[in-house]
């Protein structure tokens, strides 16, 4: 009798491990309780802000959520929905440029841990920035991404 794709397919996944199995002599642990990514945030490098805040509220039809001066680093970022626009000469936005996306998690801490178990390289370290905490990481695939815990004043403005 001949299969489907489907169920060819399906045969195929049986023997997948499962995140609680041993992968490659390493344990994977379900991290819901402990680590959990709220939002993945698009970042958009610009040197005008306004332009871009005006033209994302536009084309999305949502409010800026969100906007701040990072004077460390010499930034100015807003929120539009899902888009971080982070605005600034093109020095100051050199070392950020190659950050591919930023993911909101609930603990910067156990996002630290899970993604150093998980074959990723610390960039910069956590620090306070003025939303909460952060780290920049280039992950096991090579992409380099942003973690962020917001403190529970942003949280509390819907943001995420």
């Amino acid at each position: 009798m001949k299969t489907t794709p489907i169920i060819e397919n399906v045969k195929q996944n049986i023997n997948r491990p499962t995140r609680t199995q041993k992968i490659e002599k390493k344990t994977i642990i379900d991290m819901t309780n402990e680590f959990k990514v709220l939002r993945v945030l698009n970042r958009f490098y610009v040197q005008d802000i306004d332009s871009a805040v005006n033209f994302y509220e536009n084309l999305l039809g949502m409010k800026c959520s969100l906007r701040f001066q990072y004077k460390e680093t010499k930034l100015e970022l807003a929120q539009v929905g899902n888009i971080l626009i982070l605005a600034g000469s093109e020095k100051a936005l050199k070392p950020f440029k190659d950050t591919k996306a930023t993911f909101v998690v609930n603990s910067i801490e156990n996002a630290k841990k899970y993604l150093l178990e998980n074959g990723g390289t610390i960039i910069r370290d956590i620090k306070q920035v003025p939303t909460g905490k952060n780290l920049t990481v280039k992950n096991a695939d090579g992409n380099i991404v942003e973690y962020v815990e917001f403190k529970e004043t942003i949280l509390g403005e819907n943001i995420v």
